[in-house]
């Protein structure tokens, strides 16, 4: 099973024109929390669109972590490389964790980051097997408390990792509630901002029902629409950025989008004209997957003449039905895609405009295209002699290449980074839960370069 995985085997104010015209007066942000939230949105902004390395759209396993952050918090120590008495170490922290009488913030913060480390680098099924429940409480009792904003973001962190880890149906009843607190009245950002994103993990691995899933949606449509007002974080970019990728994530379980795909194109059209380039992204990678969740494969009794196909018509390339419309205004959608597609301004740096022309060169090219996946290019290839289509991989160790030919790979790509940062590769491999919810075939660079040779 083990060799069969490798084989199958990556700022300002966020205030939209609809949200602005609606409130009576404007909100002022907390003091100090905009400077470290316009920054780090802005680097999200770079790392979620700039981050291939190079134009074919190649993004490598390597992620860093801090508390400033859920991007910073993605990366550092959980690629640190463990030890080989990491079992022992690890039953270690798992005894403190539960044993909380003589524990002190400071330990507990140490006990979690270390918990969170050898999770993330290691499959560690086995050794929490049994104990789920009971670290469940744990981290619940360092949720609620929230004594302090390191201890609160680790304990989610580390109960993202649990259910990815060895999921359970009782898991997502059991942290709902507590979670969506957090989201609401902490008075940390980035506290509130891990919270949306542990909402997003439990909610996907934890056993929530269909009806619960979208009622989550709704929930952190309400973040966006509100521009952060709703969990009294107004103005506030990193918040509204989880809000729209756990939305996208989750979006990805469900086969039928067809009563919410216009409401939620609307608020995420509104959150083009934001002068966040993090939240312009994920507002169109929404928009973008909700064009490809439009169309169905044409099928033996449809109608053949209401297909679309590839403009070139590309042999391999299916015949897509529209099953509905994902947005009202599609011609208004393009306008203002093509606009972003071509931005140039001053308020941005290159890289940061760089980073939203690539994106929305993409996203404009699967709305107008839904055959169209991520970094898709007309180019013919002189090896094969076709066009390379989407040219968007993810690097697996020295010679493996998953290829992201769908928007909504590319959403749970995204979602799995953001909890496994650098372990991601490792948990591909070996983790059942990670590789079924993200099945896609990895190719051999070598082998392939042999046979279109």
């Amino acid at each position: 099973m083990h060799d069969l995985r490798r084989q199958a085997l990556e700022s300002g104010k966020t205030v939209s024109r609809k949200a602005r015209s609606k409130q009576p007066s404007p909100a002022s942000s907390r003091p100090g929390s905009a400077p470290t939230s316009r920054a780090a949105s802005r680097n999200r902004a770079v790392s979620r669109a700039g981050s291939e390395e190079d134009e074919t759209g190649n993004l490598s396993d390597e992620t860093s972590f801090s508390t400033n952050s859920i991007d910073e918090l993605l990366n550092g120590d959980a690629t640190d490389p463990i030890t080989d008495g990491w079992r022992i170490d690890l039953a270690d922290r798992i005894q403190e964790l539960l044993d909380r009488k003589r524990s002190s913030v400071h330990g507990r913060e140490k006990c979690l980051a270390t918990y969170v480390r050898t999770l993330t680098a290691q499959y560690a099924e086995e050794d929490i097997r049994g104990k789920e429940a009971e670290l469940v409480v744990a981290f619940l009792k360092s949720i609620k408390a929230e004594t302090s904003e390191k201890e609160t973001i680790f304990a989610m962190k580390a109960l993202a990792m649990t259910v990815v880890t060895s999921p359970s149906d009782l898991i997502y009843e059991a942290v709902c509630g507590p979670l969506k607190r957090v989201v609401s009245d902490s008075t940390s950002i980035p506290t509130k901002v891990a919270a949306v994103h542990c909402l997003g993990t439990c909610t996907f691995f934890g056993g929530a029902s269909d009806d619960e899933i979208l009622d989550n949606m709704a929930y952190l449509l309400e973040i966006v629409a509100s521009d952060g007002s709703f969990i009294d974080a107004q103005d506030e970019a990193e918040p509204v950025v989880a809000a729209l990728e756990e939305w996208g994530s989750l979006s990805t379980l469900i086969d039928d989008l067809a009563g919410e795909s216009e409401e939620a194109a609307e608020y995420f059209v509104e959150q083009l004209s934001s002068s966040n380039p993090g939240v312009q992204i994920a507002a169109g990678e929404n928009i973008a997957l909700l064009y490809e969740k439009s169309y169905r494969p044409l099928a033996a009794d449809d109608d053949w003449t209401d297909a679309i196909s590839d403009p070139e018509d590309t042999p391999g390339v299916p015949k897509l039905v529209k099953n509905y419309d994902a947005c009202r205004r599609t011609d208004v959608l393009k306008d203002a895609l093509s606009d972003l597609a071509s931005l140039n301004t001053r308020h941005l740096s290159k890289k940061e405009q760089k980073a939203v022309r690539s994106s929305f060169a993409d996203i404009l090219d699967s709305v107008e295209y839904p055959t169209h996946g991520p970094r898709y290019q007309n180019a013919i290839s002189k090896d094969t002699g076709k066009q390379y289509g989407s040219r968007m991989t993810v690097r697996i160790h020295k010679d493996g290449v998953m290829k992201i030919d769908k928007w909504w790979k590319l959403h749970r790509l995204q979602a799995l980074r953001r909890v496994l940062q650098g372990g991601f590769v490792s948990h591909y491999e070996r983790n059942p839960v990670v590789f079924e919810s993200l099945p896609i075939m990895i190719t051999n660079d070598r082998q392939k370069a042999q046979r279109e040779y």
